[in-house]
């Protein structure tokens, strides 16, 4: 964005408040990305499960803060989505709301642009990937666009930064000046009758009613609102109003024989057809349009799924190959380090007790986390490439498909898409879907995706015992977690209810090029979630682990004798016929259910790698675990891992989400149950066909 010298009008420094809102795959992040940069804040808005974000930048010496509303495609309150960008527009009412629009999909976009006029909002029109909407032969006037709305109307291309400046510009003059659009559709004279008769009946019952939201509260009662029902039962007059408006509801669906939903969104969807009539042109050519031929691979019906298990097994084989000399080089680090470490408190005289609380506890536990970055960093971000071009839709489609044939909801595929990221806001997605009984379904299946807290374990074991083979064996591992969902899903479902669940529709946006910044930053605030847990939990948990592997007093560090010996060997029996019998093991699990990553961290204090000497030297914290593992017991621990109880945030959430402290305790048993089982079965069933 080009700096501006800032006019007289506008050199008094002022705080301006941006909404940004829009359709799902607008360019919405994007655009939020290329305003604010690094300078974000990420949380849940009060009282809800969506995620918040927030960012602040300075233009032309104004303060400006944006705050990325949730996409939706209206503002008809029926998910959290909906309820919260309305809520937002009514009662903290931002200086500017600004809707991006998808110039290739105008007519989709602009029914939450009428939504936005009809609540009043002071509203700027930003057009985005106008370049795209070109190369498909479709032009815009945009100058008609903003006469006919009755709104400021911006082309931009937020990827490319391009149209930023004179946007910030609109803003800020809508930001001192604002200007409500006067634009009204008329949904006929029997519609705007009833209305009529509810907005009187309010103005006479209320005269405290603000008048500039009496339209919008009319409307959304004759199409029942859920945050205006809400509001409107804790008023006295309520019971008289209901009857009103169910009377309402009742002459016109006589009239029209369709429901009220049906009747309005024909009115609006015949303005906007109108409206795209007189902006655009459309000169498209006959050859078959690039998206249209990827889908016909992508989204096939035979092609299609092994097409995504050939993507991610690419993924995963990239990953690795790119992150080896990257961990090659932070474990040399910290071996370093702890070198240098022990050998300045030597020469200050520190206590041995001292040096291994640093170099075995906390250098030993947190840099044996750190170690994994440059994985975690390459897979999200080739993660975040394929969501930003298009594809994870396409993903979402195809495991639709297959998740109905098995009597399964659809909509649980986009959940169990974002598990793989983090279970945690997976199972905050499950509210998108429509049933107490399917939410809670897709809450119980949802942790069985691997998420990025089980990639260190994986990582470690795979470099111990299949450093040749390590995309293949976390392929197999994510495959699998997706097999026991499926199946475990499939049991749920006949134990809830035998009825199949409605369709599933999902907007397949176009391919696109992903925006490098917007997948950058995607992909860096992953990383520093890592790193702040192995500042804070991971380092916290390192300290206690060491502690106990110290006490009591006068036990040899890490042995047998000491407290995190005798925990162990107290849950190690449990492990035996898995593989994995061994003390630290125990520990480690039992930990981790704090955080997976501390399984790593445990194992990396526990061992004391400082303290192993082999013939040759320092032994690795891999070469220690090939005395107490074999690569058929190591694959046992990873399935076990990939399968036992979520951590301790997954649990925590699954409470809230079911209001019930039964359903986490039934998870954790449930799924710590069929990790031993299937960890069983691999161990066992390996020594049987001599795999050991």
């Amino acid at each position: 964005m080009a700096a501006v010298k800032p006019t007289k009008s506008m050199s008094k420094k002022s705080n301006v408040t941006i909404g940004l809102t829009g359709n799902p795959n607008t360019g919405k992040s994007t655009l939020f990305n290329a305003l604010t940069g690094a300078r974000q804040h990420v949380g849940n808005w009060p009282g809800k499960t969506v995620e918040k974000k927030e960012g602040e930048f300075t233009y032309q010496k104004n303060n400006i803060k944006v705050v990325d509303l949730p996409g939706s495609y209206s503002l008809t309150a029926y998910t959290e989505e909906e309820i919260i960008t309305s809520e937002f527009i009514l009662e903290e009412k931002p200086d500017v709301v600004v809707q991006i629009v998808d110039a290739q999909n105008l007519e989709r976009n602009l029914f939450l642009t009428l939504q936005l006029i009809e609540l009043g909002a002071p509203l700027v029109l930003a057009v985005n990937m106008v370049d795209l909407a070109k190369k498909d032969g479709i032009s815009i006037d945009f100058k008609q666009l903003s006469k006919l709305l009755n709104a400021p109307v911006i082309p931009i291309g937020a990827k490319k930064k391009e149209g930023l400046d004179h946007l910030m510009k609109v803003i800020l003059r809508q930001a001192k000046s604002p200007q409500v659009s006067k634009v009204k559709l008329k949904y006929g004279t029997e519609v705007d009758d009833e209305l009529n008769k509810i907005k009187e009946w309010l103005l006479e019952s209320d005269p405290k009613i603000i008048k500039t939201e009496l339209d919008w509260s009319a409307l959304k009662l004759l199409e029942g609102d859920l945050r205006i029902e809400q509001k409107m039962t804790q008023k006295p007059y309520y019971s008289e109003l209901k009857l009103l408006v169910e009377k309402s509801l009742a002459h016109l669906e006589g009239v029209f024989s369709r429901n009220i939903h049906t009747i309005l969104a024909r009115t609006r969807y015949g303005f906007i057809k109108g409206l795209s009539q007189e902006i655009t042109a459309s000169c498209k050519s006959s050859r078959t349009n690039i998206s249209d031929r990827m889908d016909c691979l992508l989204t096939n019906k035979f092609l299609g799924i092994p097409t995504f298990l050939l993507v991610v097994w690419l993924m995963f084989q990239a990953t690795f190959k790119l992150s080896g000399p990257l961990m090659g080089w932070i474990e040399g680090f910290f071996g370093m380090i702890g070198d240098k470490v022990i050998t300045l408190l030597g020469n200050l005289g520190a206590s041995e007790w001292f040096i291994s609380l640093i170099v075995d506890g906390i250098i030993g536990g947190v840099g044996g986390v750190l170690v994994f970055i440059p994985i975690i960093g390459i897979l999200f971000l080739l993660m975040a490439i394929l969501e930003d071009s298009g594809y994870m839709a396409r993903v979402a489609y195809v495991m639709d498909k297959l998740m109905h044939r098995i009597g399964l909801h659809g909509k649980a595929s986009i959940p169990l898409i974002l598990g793989f990221g983090c279970n945690v806001p997976g199972i905050m997605a499950t509210r998108t879907l429509e049933t107490k009984q399917d939410r809670l379904l897709a809450i119980l299946i949802n942790p069985f995706m691997s998420c990025g807290a089980r990639l260190p374990v994986y990582a470690l074991f795979t470099g111990a015992f299949f450093s040749a083979y390590q995309g293949w064996i976390i392929f197999s591992l994510y495959l699998l977690g997706i097999l026991v969902a499926i199946v475990a899903g499939l049991v749920f479902k006949k134990l809830f209810s035998k009825k199949l669940s409605s369709p599933f529709v999902i907007e397949l946006p176009p391919y696109r090029w992903p925006a490098l910044r917007g997948v950058f930053i995607h992909a860096f605030e992953k990383v520093w979630i890592f790193i702040k847990k192995a500042g804070t939990i991971i380092l916290a948990f390192s300290v206690v682990i060491w502690l106990l592997a110290s006490l009591p007093a006068g036990v040899e560090y890490g042995a047998q004798e000491s407290y995190a010996g005798q925990i162990g060997e107290t849950i190690a029996p449990v492990f035996e016929p898995l593989g994995f019998g061994n003390w630290e093991s125990g520990v480690a699990l039992m930990f981790g259910f704090v955080a997976k990553e501390v399984v790593v961290s445990t194992y990396g204090t526990l061992y004391g790698i400082g303290d192993i000497e082999s013939g040759e030297g320092t032994l690795s914290l891999s070469e220690a675990l090939q005395n107490d593992f074999t690569p058929l017991s190591a694959y046992a621990l990873m399935v076990f891992v990939l399968l036992y109880v979520p951590c301790m945030a997954a649990l925590a959430v699954i409470k809230r989400e079911t209001n019930s402290w039964k359903w986490p305790l039934f998870t954790a048993v449930y799924m710590t149950g069929i990790a031993w089982l299937m960890a069983f079965i691999v161990y066992q069933g390996g020594l049987l066909l001599g795999f050991n």
